[in-house]
């Protein structure tokens, strides 16, 4: 069984907070929003009516894990930061 708490979006989070950048997400099924960029909330839409939109969940057993536009995600985090 994969463990569960490594994920694409919990290795992010880890290398940001490396190179000084504190990022806070929120979630509502099946998306995964960034919320805040050093503490800057974030106030643009991506993929959704309610934040940014970086990544989903995955709906069924056999999917994993994915990002929606790394490059966007990257611009809004330099933009924030």
């Amino acid at each position: 069984m994969k463990n569960q708490t490594d994920n694409i979006v919990n290795r992010l989070v880890v290398r940001l907070k490396k190179i000084g950048i504190e990022v806070e997400l929120l979630s509502n099924l099946p998306w995964i929003y960034l919320y805040k960029v050093n503490g800057n909330v974030v106030n643009e839409r991506f993929y959704g009516k309610h934040g940014f939109t970086i990544a989903f969940y995955p709906v069924r057993i056999d999917q994993e894990m994915s990002f929606t536009d790394i490059k966007e995600t990257f611009k809004i985090i330099r933009q924030y930061k």
